[in-house]
């Protein structure tokens, strides 16, 4: 195989390289002679760059190279540096050296020695190597103080690191921690999301530009987010905090205040001054969940405080400044919002950077396995005791959780509220077929009840019950018990009168479908709020509950995922 000629690029070391012109200047080690020394590294052509007022060093190390190396040609390029600690200066030069040198990769090859010259000077040409400016590999000389001679040795350093298997593999390991953190650990299948979850970890990396989540409610947006922040402070990308709102929360001067903070006075009720949240997430993170239910006005001012770092708090002639990462969330097409007029096209082409849509459940159903057993996992540790799940279980599950059937309308926060009735329920901390058999029976219900018109599970308080009739017969209990009862203890229970046993009755089972005490009490308390002024209903179930020795709290945690 016929070599190719090798030139050699290198700066002209003035402390290293210039002797005075005598004998003993032999016995020392100089990295440019040096070089051309070594019987196994021909150099055809070294270019020595050197300032104006060391031409005359150069033309001695020439000469003495063409003693040593008589097939080398040196060629001499002035690069005149006024001041070669300086980063801009000396990089500028060494860059447009680069831009105009006639390199001719297809005919020769290259090397650029870093041993001589400043750091600064050093740093700039590995910049150059690294970014391809130079298209060339990195040589780098040294004495060898065991031989004594003035030839040392040398190094060849190829920067394409994939050549390096331990550099490699300590890459490789990185990149597979960052996917796993993103994807919680769980070892997710599905081609799709696994190449969304790379690409996004690389964008997290490489980039400040605002991230744009979109996908349906329990897709996993919130947590994604978490996780992104979490990879970019291990690399020390941010120093700030991670920031969370939910915009669908906040409306009015209530979302001003909360986003951008406001002055004393700025509004009633303003008694002291509030830095609001994007000021606290300076150096950090802000996620802004379904930003599409920001109002116009908020809009206007996010995008002035991503583009300019500062804004103005609400009632204050004063700008303030943060300097944040932006990750959006969204549930809603925003396209569509844009052309009905209740989201800026502005704001949207500034967010859409970057933008990953994540997969419903439905899309995912070979997650699905992975997922329950993380779930799982997480359960024992909030539940603290072991839960496990029989294998026919699992199969029976998992094989449900595929059909058409089953709808998750909340996607993953739908399974993984389902897995927790499951590990909260069971027996001895096992979840067997019949825990799945109850958990079927009652998504099948609660899906039929959302898709009709109307609220319509008041009508069949017994389908709220935790378990299903034929389990309770296998237990040995009355096949009518209901969620009252189990709550408060068939014994408590069967000594109330029948009239407070139907009272208790209606009372739970409106609990267990309202969304706070607060409704609850709006539904139970309907007639007697009219005409009432003021009212405090949440804290009349609250007092009704405790005399059961009941709470909402538990309540819902005996028929949700708590």
């Amino acid at each position: 195989m016929t070599r190719r000629p090798l030139t050699v690029i290198g700066l002209l070391g003035t402390r290293l390289d210039v002797a005075a012109r005598k004998p003993a200047r032999w016995e020392r080690w100089r990295p440019t002679v040096a070089l051309c020394q070594h019987p196994d590294l021909r150099v055809d052509r070294l270019v020595l760059l050197h300032g104006d007022s060391f031409l005359a060093a150069a033309r001695d190390v020439a000469a003495d190279v063409a003693q040593v190396s008589p097939e080398t040609t040196v060629e001499l390029r002035t690069l005149d540096i006024r001041d070669p600690w300086d980063l801009e200066e000396t990089y500028g030069k060494l860059y447009d050296f680069a831009r105009s040198f006639p390199f001719d990769s297809a005919r020769e090859d290259y090397l650029v020695h870093i041993t001589t010259g400043t750091h600064i000077a050093q740093i700039s040409m590995f910049l150059l190597v690294e970014s391809r400016r130079l298209p060339a590999r990195l040589l780098q000389t040294a004495p060898d103080s065991r031989r004594g001679d003035s030839v040392g040795s040398y190094s060849i350093i190829d920067l394409d690191l994939s050549r390096y298997d331990g550099i490699a593999r300590r890459f490789e390991a990185e990149r597979v921690e960052g996917r796993s953190l993103l994807k919680a650990g769980i070892d997710t299948r599905n081609a799709t999301y696994n190449s969304l979850i790379e690409q996004l970890e690389r964008v997290a990396i490489a980039s400040r530009d605002p991230i744009l989540l979109a996908g349906p409610t329990g897709s996993g947006k919130s947590r994604l987010a978490r996780q992104l922040f979490e990879i970019k402070k291990a690399r020390r990308q941010v120093r700030g905090e991670l920031v969370e709102v939910n915009c669908a929360t906040v409306r009015g001067d209530a979302a001003m205040s909360t986003l951008f903070g406001h002055v004393r006075g700025a509004f009633t009720g303003a008694a002291d001054a509030r830095a609001g949240m994007l000021r606290k997430a300076d150096g950090g993170v802000l996620f802004l969940d379904e930003i599409g239910e920001l109002g116009l006005d908020e809009q206007a001012m996010l995008l002035r405080a991503i583009e300019d770092k500062t804004f103005y708090p609400l009632g204050s002639d004063r700008e303030v400044h943060s300097d944040f990462q932006l990750i959006a969330g969204t549930n809603r097409d925003l396209v569509e919002a844009v052309v009905a007029g209740r989201f800026r096209d502005d704001l949207l082409a500034r967010i859409h950077v970057w933008t990953f849509t994540l997969p419903a459940l439905r899309d995912r159903p070979e997650d699905l396995a992975p997922n329950l057993d993380v779930e799982i996992d997480r359960l024992g540790i909030a539940l603290q005791r072991r839960i496990t799940v029989s294998r026919q279980a699992r199969d029976a599950f998992l094989k449900f959780a595929r059909s058409p059937s089953a709808r998750w309308t909340a996607n993953f926060r739908d399974f993984a509220a389902s897995v927790r009735r499951m590990a909260t329920l069971c027996d001895g901390g096992r979840i067997a077929e019949s825990d799945v058999a109850d958990e079927i029976a009652r998504l099948e219900h609660a899906w039929r009840s959302s898709g009709r018109p109307g609220n319509e599970q008041a009508d069949h308080p017994a389908n709220d019950g935790v378990v299903s009739p034929a389990r309770r017969e296998s237990r040995g209990m009355p096949a009518q018990e209901s969620l009252a009862a189990q709550l408060v203890g068939r014994k408590r229970y069967a000594h109330l009168d029948r009239f407070d046993r139907v009272q208790l009755d209606d009372v739970v089972a409106v609990c267990a479908r309202a969304t706070s005490l607060s409704d609850a009490g709006r539904t139970l308390y309907a007639q007697s709020r009219v005409g009432r002024r003021s009212v405090n209903d949440a804290d009349r179930v609250r007092k009704y509950l405790a005399r059961h020795g009941l709470t909402f709290a538990a309540v819902r945690a005996a028929i949700h995922d708590g």
